[in-house]
């Protein structure tokens, strides 16, 4: 069997939807634009110049699920999936994932950003296996806090062998084994699979592609 993994912000998606979440609730007025957008900035550009404290930002960034409730947050991702992530899906990023699946492939989107904002996503491209940031919950509500591993950097890795493991499987199982992706901060998991493949990279990964010979594609458009 095939294993075919995708990164999701910058790669299926043309931009970062954990940032226009943050950016969404601004417009909303759920969030005061005065304190919050400026930080959500500067974590992002912290993620892509590879300085992020993953846990540091999860605190900022999950406290919003907490402070509302499921109710609100659904009407509200109804709405950011309308208006924000469906005009980030390009036809050739629903194709790339399409003729996978189509093959047989074992489909999974591994993404940093947390299931809550993600899962929809997922959804939407037909790929039922969803690898994420979890954030905690108790009692039907958000803590705020975070579940397990974050899925980042190293994490990635750590959750992709979690959740193979969880079926008896491991990567030296597939033949060839994929992983799509943009960002360098996924290093660690591009080096793990057989076919590592740089999708509309940054600077630092483009570099790194280069230098292993590693396939190089671009599904803007």
């Amino acid at each position: 069997m095939k294993l075919t993994l995708f990164d999701l912000d910058n790669t299926l998606l043309v931009g970062d939807s954990d940032y226009e979440w943050g950016q969404f609730l601004i417009d909303r007025g759920v969030l005061d634009r005065a304190t919050y957008e400026a930080q959500n900035q500067q974590y992002y550009d912290q993620y892509v110049a590879g300085t992020l404290d993953i846990h540091e930002y999860l605190g900022f960034a999950l406290r919003p699920l907490a402070e509302h409730t499921p109710e609100e947050l659904a009407r509200w991702h109804a709405e950011f999936m309308r208006e924000r992530i469906l005009p980030m899906i390009g036809a050739p990023a629903r194709a790339l994932v399409k003729g996978h699946l189509l093959a047989g492939d074992l489909c999974a989107i591994v993404t940093a950003t947390n299931s809550f904002v993600t899962a929809p996503i997922a959804r939407e491209f037909g790929v039922t296996q969803l690898i994420a940031t979890e954030p905690e919950s108790r009692g039907g509500r958000f803590t705020g806090r975070v579940a397990g591993t974050p899925c980042f950097r190293e994490g990635k890795t750590r959750r992709v062998d979690e959740w193979l493991a969880a079926q008896g499987r491991g990567l030296a199982d597939f033949d060839p084994s994929s992983f799509y992706s943009d960002s360098h901060n996924d290093l660690p998991l591009l080096e793990r699979v057989s076919r590592p493949v740089a999708v509309d990279p940054d600077a630092q990964l483009a570099a790194e592609a280069k230098r292993r010979g590693w396939p190089v594609i671009s599904l803007r458009g």
